[in-house]
C-alpha cells in the first residue's frame, strides 16, 4: 500500500470524525429531540463552535473528492513520486490544521491554512505529469 492510500484512508476516517463532531455540537445546540427527528422544519442557521465546525466540514466535503480522484488517478497510472507524496501529505495535514483553525475563530489563519490542502491536490496533479 503507498503512502497516498495511506493517507487517502486516513482522510477518509478524517471526514467521519468531522461528521461526528458536527452531529453531536449539533445536538447540543438543537436538542437531541431535534436530531432524533425527521428534521423537517426549519431551523436557525448553527451558530458559535457548532456552525463554524459544520462550515469546515461543508469545506472539506468540497474538497475531498478532488483529493481521492488525484490518488486514485496517480495509483492507477503508476505516477508515484515525491510530488505526490508530498501532495498527499500537504492535503491530509493541512486539512487538520485548517479544522483547528476554523474551530479556534482564526479568519485570516484560516484563510492562508486553506492553502496548505489545496496545494497538496494540485501537487497530485502534477506529479502525473512530470514523472
Amino acid at each position: 500500500m503507498t503512502i497516498e492510500i495511506l493517507l487517502l484512508a486516513g482522510s477518509v476516517a478524517l471526514g467521519i470524525v468531522h461528521i461526528v463532531i458536527v452531529s453531536h455540537l449539533q445536538s447540543s445546540q438543537r436538542g437531541y429531540r431535534w436530531t432524533a427527528s425527521s428534521r423537517e422544519q426549519s431551523v436557525a442557521p448553527l451558530v458559535g463552535i457548532a456552525g463554524r465546525a459544520e462550515r469546515a466540514l461543508r469545506n472539506y466535503l468540497e474538497t475531498f473528492p478532488f483529493f481521492a480522484a488525484a490518488i486514485l488517478v496517480v495509483t492507477v497510472t503508476d505516477t508515484h513520486s515525491w510530488l505526490t507524496v508530498w501532495g498527499a501529505h500537504f492535503y491530509f495535514w493541512g486539512r487538520i490544521v485548517y479544522a483547528i483553525v476554523y474551530l479556534a475563530d482564526l479568519p485570516l489563519a484560516r484563510s492562508l491554512v486553506w492553502n496548505i490542502p489545496t496545494i497538496g491536490i494540485l501537487m497530485n496533479l502534477a506529479g502525473l505529469f512530470l514523472k
